[in-house]
């Protein structure tokens, strides 16, 4: 497999907070990596700085090939990468039609409106909002604002997805099926990076994990390597949590 994502040596602070401390890490195509560690490790800012919210202090960034380096995120949008955010953030005043048009006009196909209406359609049906097309995004619940979410970022048809802590609030019943939805977007050969804090469900999802901690790369390798590294059961965890994760997946 081929790299999509290049993430060469980045560094963040604020102030005299060091948030991201010379990291780097790869995204193959069409494969998911988890990234993981303890509140405050650092996982959100990596994620702003891949998408442009934020630019590096050091490092680069190499999207497709294209040095994305503090592109600002409509750019990075525009070449294929597409991020669902873990605080929801939805066009509260339009439909769910209407939000993932948005995402389809605005994507890396940079489609008019009429052919964004029928991405937005696909995208919407396909993550189990095809019945939804028409209710104000405001009146979804956390479930369904969480797959609106999801959609208006797939409309925008990208070859790389962020996930940011996309089973946040939702229930076992709930969190099952948006597993399966996330299985089904990698089988259609989009990459996925994503951040999850329950651990089932990346150990399952995951062809491999990037451990962070304190802003730096604490462990990397497959789900079950990454299980067995003693320091990241002791930094992340403390217990054999993250062991009974990887021997509970499929």
């Amino acid at each position: 497999m081929s790299e999509l994502l290049v993430v060469n040596d980045i560094s963040k602070r604020f102030g005299g907070l060091q948030a991201v401390s010379h990291l780097s890490l790869t995204v193959n195509e069409g494969e998911i990596l988890g990234l993981i560690g303890p509140n405050g490790a650092g996982k959100s800012t990596v994620f702003n700085l891949i998408n442009g919210v934020y630019a590096p202090d050091t490092g680069s960034v190499e999207f497709a090939g294209q040095d994305i380096t503090g592109m600002p995120p409509h750019r990075v949008a525009r070449l294929g990468l597409a991020r669902a955010h873990q605080i929801v953030q939805p066009l509260g005043a339009l439909s769910v039609l209407e939000n993932c048009t948005v995402g389809a006009c605005f994507g890396r196909e940079n489609l008019p409106l009429a052919e964004a209406r029928e991405t937005a359609r696909e995208m919407a049906t396909k993550v189990g909002l095809g019945d939804r097309l028409d209710l104000i995004a405001s009146s979804l619940t956390t479930a369904g604002k969480k797959r609106l979410e999801l959609a208006r970022a797939l409309s925008a048809r990208p070859k790389l997805l962020l996930l940011d802590e996309v089973l946040a609030g939702l229930n076992p019943t709930e969190t099952e099926q948006m597993i399966a939805t996330v299985r089904q977007i990698r089988a259609s050969g989009i990459a996925i990076l994503m951040i999850e804090h329950i651990m089932r469900a990346v150990m399952s999802l995951s062809d491999r994990i990037v451990v962070l901690n304190l802003g730096a790369k604490l462990a990397e390798g497959t789900p079950q390597e990454v299980a067995e590294n003693p320091e990241v059961i002791t930094a992340y965890l403390g217990d054999s949590t993250i062991m009974q994760a990887a021997e509970a997946s499929p």
